[in-house]
């Protein structure tokens, strides 16, 4: 949004001098003689700030300011009255007016007002492209695909995100659990607080305890200094706690004080703390699991799982799997500067037929190696890892017929197979014949065959 200003009165002196003062000043200024003249510039050009006088003949500074209200909420208004008439600019302030002026207007007193409207103009607009920026990258709509179990997981989420419960996330490796903890952190009223996370299993036991809720100079050998646990760092905000069910057992019935306290006691120390911190847990093991088998507190996992969120596999949503493969190959283009490359549409049957153990983190890595060690231009079958290329896919992705009772013609089957092709890439025959893995001569062929042409 542009910094401009529109100085909004029906006297032309006080006009003239107020654009003068603020141009001198570095504003880039328009100027009004009523507020009717105001609204059609208004709906012309973007302003950050109407400054206007509120006694005008035909529409009042009021009613350019309730206006201005309604229909350009992102503009500030200051408004301008005669001494001994604060109490209507008081008023106004009450329809949304950001400051106010008396007449005579002191010139120090108009650039400091001016300044300071602009400012807070300036930052909320950081905030809101802030706010973008961590929903473009933390958001909902980053996690990508349309598969009915990957949807339903998505509108569970968002809903529990606006509570303050405590949320257990399950997928295997890859799935995306830490993607939807942050997603679910960024779509709460927590979004402003700290998003903390800290890997239960990739943390040695001894120290397991100090990283979590901090410990007291002295506590042990190496206790330089006093430390804060990651659970302190996300007071106010969000603590996710993944591969819970690493925690060993000794630690678990300290979270479970924390979580149903909301206190904590740092290693060594012998005074209570109390934290405010929503807690989401992810793990790629069956916790009711080890409830039977003793190796996870019954009361803790009750604690954790009041809302549970299961990742499906990829291998489980295939019908994402081409929207997910764009999705990286465009990510790793631009991460490899290598805006030239292409992606032909017939590889997308080898990403269909594999199984994905390592799901959508093993496809990214798979996309991002590719293009890396890609020696051309253009993606082929030669670039795929062992584990894609090492058998064909099937067709069965890509024809569903079915099969009537009295028969089907074979030589009518290839004529639209071939038809489709053509059209899919508009008549260009080498692209259609990459496309049905035939050479262009054979496909040249095939349309004469069938009586194929563009019409």
């Amino acid at each position: 949004m542009s910094s401009k200003v529109l100085v909004v009165d029906d006297e032309d002196s006080l006009r003239r001098v107020t654009q003068v003062r603020l141009q001198q000043a570095g504003y880039a200024v328009d100027t009004a003689a009523s507020g009717e003249h105001a609204v059609e510039m208004l709906g012309r050009q973007t302003y950050s700030l109407v400054l206007t006088d509120l006694r005008m003949s035909g529409m009042s500074g009021v009613d350019l300011l309730k206006q201005v209200r309604a229909e350009h909420p992102e503009t500030v208004v200051i408004v301008i009255t005669a001494f001994g008439t604060v109490e209507t600019a008081v008023e106004a302030m009450k329809f949304g007016a950001y400051d106010y002026l008396t007449k005579p207007i002191d010139g120090d007193a108009l650039l400091i007002v001016v300044k300071r409207a602009l400012e807070h103009v300036r930052m909320r607009e950081e905030i809101q492209t802030l706010r973008s920026t961590l929903d473009s990258k933390y958001g909902f709509e980053q996690i990508i695909g349309k598969s009915p179990s990957l949807l339903y997981v998505l509108d569970v989420a968002a809903r529990a995100a606006q509570s303050d419960s405590t949320v257990l996330v399950r997928g295997e490796t890859g799935t995306g659990k830490e993607l939807i903890a942050k997603a679910v952190h960024f779509a709460s009223p927590r979004r402003n607080g700290p998003f903390v996370a800290i890997n239960c299993g990739a943390i040695p036991r001894d120290l397991l305890e100090s990283e979590l809720f901090g410990h007291i100079k002295g506590s042990f050998t190496g206790a330089v200094a006093h430390k804060k646990g990651k659970v302190e760092l996300a007071d106010g905000g969000t603590l996710l706690l993944d591969e819970i069910g690493e925690l060993p057992l000794e630690l678990q019935v300290k979270l479970l004080r924390m979580v149903q306290e909301r206190e904590i006691e740092k290693v060594g120390g012998t005074e209570t703390q109390k934290v405010d911190v929503r807690i989401i847990t992810a793990t790629h093991r069956n916790l009711r699991a080890m409830v039977e088998d003793q190796t996870f507190r019954e009361d803790l996992y009750y604690r954790l799982a009041v809302i549970e969120l299961e990742l499906p596999p990829l291998r489980e949503r295939p019908q994402d799997i081409p929207e997910l493969v764009q999705h990286f190959f465009i990510r790793a283009k631009q991460k490899m500067n290598r805006p030239e490359m292409i992606l032909p549409p017939q590889l997308l049957s080898w990403f269909a037929a594999y199984r994905w153990p390592g799901n959508v983190r093993e496809l990214e890595n798979v996309i991002e190696r590719m293009i890396v060690l890609a020696r051309g231009n253009e993606l082929t079958v030669d670039d795929l890892p062992p584990q894609l290329s090492k058998e064909r896919p099937t067709q069965r992705e890509a024809l569903e017929l079915e099969l009537p009772d009295t028969g089907i013609s074979l030589e009518g089957i290839e004529r639209e197979l071939i038809l489709r092709a053509l059209k899919k890439f508009d008549w260009n025959q080498s692209q259609a014949a990459r496309y049905l893995d035939i050479s262009r001569k054979t496909l040249i062929y095939r349309m004469e065959k069938h009586s194929l042409t563009r019409h």
